[in-house]
């Protein structure tokens, strides 16, 4: 298993080859339906990738494999069975190694142009449309303060999550898609 769970907290994803397993646009759909609270079957998750049912069980699987994912309870007649996410939210923690930082690219991308996507299918007209934002900002900090803001960012974020997922929410709720990416750039500071 790549991910520390705990079904409500972050689950965490630290492996490569679980990283570079979650980069794959389909995976990507279905991750977030699950992580917004949804508990879904293969033919569900297949209808939202655009897959068949048989391939989406196959990328279900996969999530199971890293931790992603698990299986719910099984309809009261045991034919549909559907998948639920191990916690509330999925970090991606960056790995030094080169076959890390690849994974980690590929799944960031992955990321980015869905959100980018959501921007576009966002109509003009749209009375939230004025909420979208894309903001980026370039910080001066020490490692300890970098850490201390990843965290409270974080904490912000499950602040506003309230334990309200896609089936339980106020009636005026809506969901909102967030990408939050804290990098470090230049090279490091030489020792003194």
């Amino acid at each position: 298993m790549a991910a520390k769970k705990t079904r409500d907290k972050r689950v965490v994803i630290t492996d490569p080859r679980a990283i570079r397993a979650l980069a794959h646009p389909a995976r990507q759909r279905i991750i977030d339906e699950l992580y917004s609270g949804r508990v879904l079957t293969a033919t569900e998750c297949a209808e939202l990738a655009g897959l068949t049912p048989s391939a989406t069980s196959y990328h279900l699987r996969a999530l199971e494999r890293w931790g992603i994912a698990e299986r719910a309870e099984a309809s009261a007649d045991g034919r549909e069975r559907p998948w639920r996410a191990l916690g509330t939210g999925l970090q991606i923690a960056s790995q030094s190694a080169e076959s890390g930082r690849v994974a980690t690219h590929a799944m960031l991308r992955s990321n980015v142009e869905r959100v980018m996507e959501q921007f576009g299918e966002l109509p003009a007209d749209d009375p939230w449309e004025d909420l979208s934002s894309l903001n980026r900002n370039r910080l001066w900090l020490t490692r300890e303060e970098a850490e201390q803001l990843g965290k409270e960012l974080n904490d912000v974020i499950d602040s506003f999550r309230k334990a309200r997922t896609a089936t339980s929410h106020p009636a005026d709720a809506r969901s909102i898609s967030m990408l939050l990416a804290v990098v470090p750039t230049g090279k490091p500071p030489q020792d003194s």
